[in-house]
C-alpha cells in the first residue's frame, strides 16, 4: 500500500550503503524523510533476484548469505569504473 505524500520538492539520496527519500513541505517549512514499506527512514542500497522476484532494500540485504551471486550491494562505488579495472574484476 502506497502512502500519498504532498510536498513541493523531492530529494533522493542514493547512498553507497543506505538510501533515503525526502520531501520539502511548504506548509510545515521543513524537510521530512519518508519511511519505506517497513517503516524505516533509510533503506539498504541492495537489489537481488531470487529466481522468482526482484528484491529491494531490506529483503535483498536479508538474503545475501543465501544468494550472494544474485545480490548487488555497494554498486555506487563501481560507477564510472572501467570493466577491466581491478576493483571491478575483484567483484566478479
Amino acid at each position: 500500500m502506497s502512502k500519498r505524500v504532498e510536498g513541493t520538492a523531492i530529494g533522493i539520496d542514493l547512498g553507497t550503503t543506505y538510501s533515503c527519500v525526502a520531501v520539502w513541505f511548504d506548509k510545515h517549512n521543513r524537510v521530512e524523510i519518508i519511511p519505506n514499506q517497513q517503516g524505516n527512514r533509510i533503506t539498504p542500497s541492495c537489489i537481488a533476484w531470487n529466481g522468482i522476484e526482484m528484491l529491494v532494500g531490506e529483503a535483498a540485504k536479508n538474503q545475501i548469505t543465501r544468494n550472494p551471486k544474485n545480490t548487488v550491494c555497494d554498486v555506487k562505488r563501481l560507477m564510472g569504473a572501467r570493466f577491466n579495472d581491478s576493483v571491478v574484476k575483484k567483484d566478479n
